[in-house]
């Protein structure tokens, strides 16, 4: 028997809003995440602008030892676990913990406690060094943590594979209950990037915008005068069910995971492959999997970073899979609104792809005003439109030259 795979919990922490309703909301209206960087400061740096999560509090989901112990990647873990169980009105207990995994994974991990305790290092000597270093920093730790906090005891790992990282823990989160080895996975993603460090680092690769005047216009996905993406943060987790157990339990169902792939380009360290081959590859063997025609598909829920290379190869991927049916794609980027959250963004990503599908609501790419003659597909330019989309598919690519596909559908039992 193949078992189905439906998301029936979402929990998100992103720079619109530090729950679901409130980032969906926003999402739906088009508001940018973008603004100058407070989290310190940014003066002498080339890129001085980010999409920052604003006013978080993690004490509501952590005591004040837990908060001084983890890294800021893990409250974000934390609390959009907390929210997704929540919101699936799932519980874990004792009958059927060891059924319930967890896979969160995050592109950097812990680069806050990293920064942090190499300037201990440096400025106070090795035995000033915190305890709690190698836990706070170590990418594992959030689905760890996780456990902890829930009990789950089923499968539990991390995945690292940079900005494709939380699609592949979606995606393998969902392999693992099709085969049996669990009813339910919390899975998605975490990242803390906007740090001195994290923000130098990819400035000097000029990866980043530096329409340091106008951050609310800075990520410009797809449109000519993008300068490239804008660092987000975040997380984006989900409750994964085997779909007899959702029915079983009455469970509401945003939407099913139909299937999955994952690619490699053996290109490049950063730039994806010509005309976009891998993620072609991806898409073309996700809907074989899922027994999806090409025509079937009516949305797309972009990588769309910003970047000059990354939006016109992934176009051309888009192209070459779809044909003539390329045209008639509904295509959007999250990125233009709440930046580029790394290993964060493909959880996020799958979370705003499962709630379009439910609420029939695809969210737009804002700043799209300059055509780019190679990007020349339906972007959902600066307005969010209503279309009831049946399926929708959701494309991650990160650094090393990783690709992820998922494939999802609109739950009608």
């Amino acid at each position: 028997m193949t078992r189905r795979v439906v998301v029936t919990g979402i929990g998100l922490v992103s720079p619109v809003g530090n729950d679901t309703p409130s980032t969906w909301k926003a999402l739906c209206e088009g508001t940018s995440g973008g603004g100058p960087i407070t989290n310190f400061d940014a003066s002498d740096q080339e890129t001085r602008i980010a999409c920052e999560v604003k006013g978080f509090d993690a004490s509501l989901y952590m005591d004040r030892k837990e908060m001084r112990r983890n890294d800021r990647f893990v409250h974000y873990a934390i609390a959009a676990t907390k929210q997704a169980l929540a919101d699936a009105e799932f519980t874990i207990d004792e009958q059927n913990a060891e059924d319930v995994g967890v896979i969160i994974g995050s592109g950097i991990g812990g680069l806050t406690a990293c920064h942090d305790q190499f300037k201990v290092l440096f400025d106070r000597g090795p035995d000033r060094v915190s305890p709690f270093f190698i836990t706070m920093f170590i990418t594992d730790i959030a689905a760890g943590y996780v456990s902890m906090q829930t009990g789950a005891k089923g499968p539990n790992f991390a995945t690292v594979s940079a900005c494709a990282t939380s699609a592949n823990a979606l995606g393998e989160a969902a392999e693992i209950i099709r085969r049996g080895d669990a009813v339910a996975m919390i899975a998605g993603g975490s990242e803390c990037g906007i740090t001195p460090m994290g923000i130098a680092s990819f400035a000097s690769m000029h990866a980043l915008s530096r329409n340091n005047d106008d951050p609310e216009h800075a990520s410009r996905p797809f449109d000519a005068t993008r300068d490239g993406f804008v660092m987000g943060e975040g997380a984006g987790i989900l409750i994964l069910e085997d779909e007899e157990y959702a029915r079983k339990r009455g469970a509401r169902v945003y939407a099913e995971i139909v299937s999955y792939a994952s690619t490699a380009d053996a290109y490049h360290i950063t730039e994806p492959a010509p005309q976009g081959e891998g993620l072609a590859r991806a898409i073309r063997k996700a809907l074989k999997k899922g027994g999806i025609n090409t025509d079937q598909v009516d949305y797309v829920n972009a990588h769309g970073t910003s970047t000059l290379y990354n939006d016109r190869n992934e176009t051309a991927a888009l192209k070459n899979v779809f044909g003539d049916h390329a045209d008639k794609l509904a295509i959007s980027s999250t990125k233009s609104m709440i930046g580029h959250s790394l290993g964060a963004a493909g959880g996020i990503e799958a979370a705003v792809t499962a709630l379009t599908l439910h609420t029939g609501i695809l969210t737009p790419t804002i700043n799209l005003t300059h055509a780019d003659p190679e990007c020349d597909l339906d972007y959902v330019p600066n307005e969010a439109r209503t279309t009831h989309p049946k399926i929708a598919i959701s494309n991650s690519m990160g650094f090393g030259g990783h690709n992820a596909v998922l494939v999802m559908r609109r739950y009608e039992g």
